[in-house]
């Protein structure tokens, strides 16, 4: 299941979360960054450094809303580190809020600590155990199982306090109610929701985030609520898991005949892999070791606004509060035959493992042929380029997420269309000093492109078109200009870059469309011209044609009378009767 989503629309081009993920379970698909489960121990970084806030966690609050809208029995498992992270006066504040919002009971994981405690105690007595590593954190158990299998028999054999205690109340009340995990955990969610080993022992995890948006919600300030104790007895000492050093204290007050073992503990993730990588070289032996993947412990968890808190303060004020005394009352343990038992095993991920020359194969793709050729830079999140043609090789990563490489191809690609391109192209700043020249500038205007960067536009050109873009940010696209001392005709675009603050000149030249045009126009003149002189003279021949004909008419017509008249008078002309 996922516990961490993505927004996509958010997510580009960025690999931070890669490049803050120790163990690379990231991959990057067209350039969207997703979580693969398999490999994700769930820290939590990646929701932490996330510049864009893509990271999302999937919350099980609309589900406990709906339990308890339904009447059904709900039972809270408070993780002992509210009491240094939530604000109060008196931590029976946080309880009647619970209460308040709806829950049957609240009882504390501190609780099912101490079972836990009691079964450290039990392996250290045992002394049967090289190492023994606390399996409390969810995440070192994952970080272990999937990436040092070989110290899963280090693995203390025992589930962690959240489960425990859902086992305890399991028992008390029945399989009706529903129990609810409040803490400041993401990764006791796969926990309790995934793993085959522990599901179906707790129905939902809340964050404390998610419990205090959920307060606000519904009005309710816990800084005015009166006092409610929980329905626990006291867990005294355990009450410390959260804090660094704190199942190391519920231990040795519990037990003092543990000196076989070393004890130390060890927080945050990098620290743990460096001790796990040291273990796997067999340099530790004969050591009880508190691990957790939080520098702080859970007090710092990832579902806690940790600019708020500082885990020093809590730390000190939690170890002054709670006192370091162990469970002596055996009444406590109400439920002596519970399983706490689990299993640790190898979980490690199968990836293929591409050959030398398929690796170098890869690295050719970017560019990178020679020793010299291997920044190492870690833009991608990798910590050197081999590392990330494997990924490449796996489907972790893309070719394209080497930064240098699309860096130079981008400058490769804009040196080649300034050199390229027939257009003039000038880009200036605000001052009109020149920022770029290609080399059709160069040409036209006969001034080397070094030449030209420490000159401004006015020295070659008048200007102000240039300057009235930069003042007023509209654009002039298709602007036709005649440059007549240069006997240049051109079609100009002046564009406005808001995110560089400068202006862009794209210059076409027109010139010979010009002269075909002007050549054209000088055809179709003469071409009418002559047209004329030809139609005035058809006119002049028409009317000299009709003059001819007009004077042949009158003369035809006087001599058919006469014939006529001749013929009416049997020959004898008509003037003689």
């Amino acid at each position: 299941m996922n516990v961490i989503g993505f927004k996509e629309a958010k997510c580009k081009n960025c690999y931070k979360c890669v490049r803050n993920c120790e163990v690379k379970a990231i991959t990057v698909k067209d350039s969207q960054a997703y979580i693969m489960n398999d490999k994700c121990i769930l820290c939590g970084h990646c929701l932490e450094v996330c510049p864009q806030n893509a990271k999302t966690f999937i919350s099980d609050l609309d589900r406990v809303k709906s339990y308890l809208s339904q009447g059904i029995p709900t039972i809270v498992s408070l993780a002992p580190s509210y009491l240094g992270v939530l604000k109060y006066k008196t931590s029976g504040q946080v309880i009647t809020g619970l209460k308040m919002l709806g829950f049957t009971a609240v009882r504390e994981t501190a609780e099912g600590a101490a079972y836990v405690t009691r079964e450290y105690n039990n392996l250290l007595e045992a002394g049967t155990m090289e190492n023994i590593i606390t399996t409390c954190c969810p995440s070192v158990n994952d970080l272990i199982e999937i990436y040092y299998p070989s110290l899963t028999k280090y693995m203390a054999p025992v589930i962690s306090p959240m489960i425990a205690h859902g086992k305890i109340i399991r028992a008390e009340y029945g399989s009706n109610v529903k129990i609810v995990f409040l803490g400041p955990c993401i990764s006791k969610k796969r926990e309790a929701e995934s793993d085959p080993r522990t599901v179906g022992i707790i129905d939902a995890v809340l964050n404390f985030k998610e419990f205090e948006e959920w307060l606000e919600e519904e009005h309710i300030n816990l800084m005015e609520l009166p006092d409610s104790l929980p329905e626990n007895p006291n867990p005294l000492v355990n009450r410390l898991y959260p804090i660094s050093s704190g199942v190391l204290s519920s231990v040795v007050a519990s037990n003092a005949k543990t000196e076989q073992y070393r004890k130390f503990y060890v927080h945050g993730i990098k620290n743990c892999i460096d001790l796990f990588e040291s273990m796997q070289r067999g340099e530790i032996t004969g050591s009880f070791i508190e691990a957790n993947i939080c520098n702080g412990g859970c007090i710092k968890g990832p579902a806690i606004d940790r600019a708020c808190i500082s885990r020093f303060k809590v730390k000190l004020d939690m170890e002054e509060a709670i006192p370091k005394e162990p469970v002596t009352n055996a009444s406590f343990y109400r439920e002596p035959a519970l399983d706490l038992s689990k299993h640790f095993f190898d979980r490690s991920p199968k990836d293929p493992i591409p050959s030398e020359q398929q690796i170098l194969n890869i690295l050719s793709k970017i560019g990178k042929t020679h020793p010299e050729d291997m920044l190492n830079c870690g833009a991608c999140g990798y910590a050197s380029c081999r590392d990330k043609a494997i990924a490449v090789y796996q489907g972790k990563a893309e070719l394209n997420m080497c930064i240098p490489y699309m860096h130079e191809r981008a400058q490769s690609m804009s040196n080649i269309v300034l050199d390229t391109t027939p257009n003039i192209i000038i880009i200036v700043d605000s001052e009109m000093k020149i920022m770029e020249f290609s080399r059709a500038a160069e040409k036209f205007f006969k001034t080397p492109r070094a030449k030209a960067k420490e000159m401004y536009l006015y020295e070659f050109i008048d200007h102000t078109d240039f300057q009235t873009v930069m003042d007023t940010h509209q654009d002039i696209v298709c602007k036709k200009v005649v440059y007549a001392d240069r006997d240049f005709t051109s079609l100009q675009s002046i564009v406005y870059m808001k995110e560089q603050d400068c202006v862009l000149g794209i210059f076409q030249d027109i010139s010979y469309e010009e002269e075909q045009n002007r050549q054209a126009y000088k055809v179709k003149v003469e071409t009418i011209e002559m047209a004329q002189k030809v139609i005035d003279k058809q006119m002049m021949v028409a009317q000299e044609i009709a003059g001819l004909l007009g004077e042949t008419t009158a003369e035809t017509k006087v001599t058919l009378t006469k014939l006529r008249d001749t013929i009416l008078n049997d020959g004898k002309p008509y003037d003689l009767q």
